[in-house]
């Protein structure tokens, strides 16, 4: 559900809802008396929190906004209404719907009228992306060119898409569908890497693969939530199971038991960010570990930290920004979820 984190005419009020949500950024009032006459109508509201979270922002009065240097995501601008300018490493763009991410520097000018949608993309779900379709992981972050070109038939596709994924994080269906949440977050970053043009080009996907491993991968993607077995790939891939297993190790540099196993540990992440994201105390760790197959708590806390950085359980308690600090432990290095 929507959760307004600001509303009131109070810009430094607003100013510090938006450093505690996003990052810590410089705010300049162009006109301090003209808003205090007024009496101000900013609003920013978080609709959703995940991988692909999604806010509205308004400050209603005239702001320059300088986050600086991004860090771990993409900040994405879908105005709604007013205007504005953007500039990313110093250059104003044509047009406010725009995005800019790790590495980059971002500032913005809003007029009081303005309204956005702000869509936050974690750098984890588009680093994941480009491994998938490079078969590897990548070695430096994708730089997108900053300004959407709303006027390309392609771009205004993924933007509609972008629209219809706003809309659909209100709902309940939303928050009770964890696998249609991540089929549309996957296409949202998957077409973004498509259509915008970026620094890596034109990677290769998973299509020059073998068809057997793409069919194994579809189906750990389609069957990830039941108890499958990675017998149950190879038959589903239609090939042995160690021709299955060379085709992983040869293609995805990993075995098949261990994609499903961070196929999980994704639905995993995912489902903590959406209870942390809806404030639910009825959520524990535990609860979602067994329900995607992890059954040593002590294991499943030590692959997830590996894997994100952090504690499953500073994630459900909101903590997306503390790094766990390091400390001597045995996390264990079987293929086996549990």
């Amino acid at each position: 559900m929507p959760t307004v984190l600001f509303s009131g005419g109070e810009v430094e009020g607003l100013h510090d809802a938006v450093a505690t949500e996003f990052a810590p950024h410089r705010l300049r009032v162009r006109d301090a008396r003209a808003v205090r006459e007024a009496g101000g109508g900013g609003r920013f509201v978080r609709l959703w929190r995940g991988e692909v979270s999604v806010y509205e922002l308004g400050y209603g009065a005239d702001v320059d906004v300088v986050p600086g240097e991004l860090a771990d995501f993409y900040s994405l601008q879908l105005p709604l209404a007013g205007s504005g300018v953007v500039t990313v490493d110093g250059r104003p763009l044509a047009t406010p719907f725009s995005i800019a991410g790790p590495g980059q520097h971002l500032s913005m000018s809003w007029d009081r009228a303005c309204v956005n949608n702000v869509l936050l993309i974690s750098r984890q779900a588009v680093d994941r992306a480009v491994a998938v379709r490079r078969g590897e992981p990548g070695t430096e972050a994708v730089r997108f060119d900053p300004a959407l070109d709303r006027d390309a038939a392609a771009m205004a596709d993924w933007l509609d898409l972008a629209r219809a994924y706003v809309r659909a994080v209100g709902g309940e269906l939303f928050a009770r569908s964890p696998l249609a949440r991540q089929h549309h977050e996957q296409l949202l970053v998957h077409g973004l890497l498509d259509i915008q043009p970026h620094n890596l080009g034109r990677a290769p996907a998973l299509v020059a693969a073998p068809a057997a491993v793409r069919r194994a991968v579809t189906y750990c993607a389609e069957h990830a939530h039941e108890p499958i077995s990675v017998a149950d790939l190879a038959r589903a891939a239609r090939v042995s199971l160690p021709s299955l297993r060379r085709g992983f190790r040869t293609h995805l540099d990993t075995s098949p038991l261990a994609y499903l196993r961070r196929v999980r540990l994704d639905r995993a992440h995912h489902e903590l960010l959406a209870a942390a994201g809806t404030g639910t105390t009825r959520t524990t760790v535990t609860q979602v570990a067994l329900r995607w197959g992890f059954t040593h708590m002590g294991r499943f806390s030590a692959q997830y930290r590996k894997a994100y950085g952090r504690l499953p359980s500073q994630v459900l308690d909101g903590d997306r920004q503390s790094p766990v600090v390091d400390c001597p432990q045995s996390a264990g290095r079987g293929d086996g979820n549990g």
